[in-house]
Order: C-alpha cells, then sequence, then structure tokens
C-alpha cells in the first residue's frame, strides 16, 4: 500500500470541487455558517483563490492510486511571519478514515515541510479536534494551544514546531 500527497493541478480542479462539497457537507454538521446552495452543493466562496494567490497549495491524499481525500496547505507568502505552514482544511472520505492513512500523510508532510505550523477546529467539532490530538501523540509533536473566536465561531488553534 503505497500513501502519497500530490500536488493538484489546476486541470483537477473539478476533483478538488468535488471533494469540497463533500468536506463543506461534513462540516456543516458542526456549524450554522454553511448551508447548502441553489444548486444542491456546499460550494467554497473562496476557491478560485487557490488558483490564483501564492501560498494555496492543495494536495490530492491517495492510497495508490485510489483517491481518499485532499489537504490545503497554507504558506507563505499567505501566511505572516509568525508560521510557515497552516493545515487550513484537511478531509479523508468516511470508508477510508481510521485506518491510518492520515497520520502516514501527515507524517510524510512533515518530512517535507519543516517549520512552524498551525491548526484550527471549530471547538465543536470534536471528531476533528480528537483527531488532531491523536496525531500530535502518535507523532510525538508538543503543541500549544488556545481558544480564540473567529468568524463567530469558537475554535481551537494548536501551534507546534516540525
Amino acid at each position: 500500500m503505497t500513501i502519497s500527497l500530490n500536488p493538484i493541478t489546476k486541470d483537477e480542479k473539478q476533483i478538488l470541487l468535488n471533494l469540497y462539497s463533500l468536506y463543506l457537507h461534513d462540516l456543516s454538521e458542526f456549524t450554522d455558517n454553511l448551508e447548502v446552495s441553489s444548486n444542491g452543493s456546499f460550494e467554497f466562496d473562496s476557491f478560485n483563490l487557490i488558483w490564483e494567490r501564492e501560498g494555496l497549495s492543495p494536495y490530492l491524499l491517495r492510497k495508490d492510486a485510489t483517491i481518499v481525500g485532499f489537504l490545503l496547505l497554507l504558506e507563505r507568502p499567505f501566511l505572516t511571519k509568525d508560521y510557515d505552514y497552516s493545515i487550513s482544511d484537511i478531509f479523508i472520505l468516511k470508508k477510508y478514515r481510521r485506518k491510518g492513512i492520515t497520520i502516514s500523510l501527515l507524517k510524510t508532510l512533515f518530512d517535507q515541510k519543516k517549520g512552524k505550523y498551525y491548526v484550527l477546529e471549530l471547538v465543536s467539532n470534536e471528531p476533528a479536534v480528537l483527531f488532531w490530538k491523536n496525531v500530535y501523540r502518535k507523532l510525538n509533536i508538543v503543541f500549544d494551544e488556545k481558544k480564540q473566536t473567529v468568524d463567530d465561531e469558537e475554535c481551537l488553534i494548536q501551534t507546534f514546531q516540525i
């Protein structure tokens, strides 16, 4: 079994758009700020910025040749000088969750991109909070955490150095 992070090209834009709608659907369980659009999908308002701004790096996550999800990494110059990276969004299709795939993918990412990271989760998104605590434990990552309101949502912000 090969686990890989593959940068998404502009030609694969539709794949990411499809996966993003699924991700936002899952996230809508934890916030009132997401609604389905009139065409029946969840839409990311700033989606086109991924292709227009430097520092927004999308990756397809694969197990062998099969797409299992995506990761959106924020990098400089998009971020302030305080951080090198932020894992903005990470999504794994339900049938591939809890199989260690994401831990392997994140280990690969952290091996390739060393620096200071931050991760933000909705406090109400208990599965995401538990997921990240599990990642830190399994990868022996020491992190700092604080609560902060972001866009009228109570969030946890975790920072760590790789």
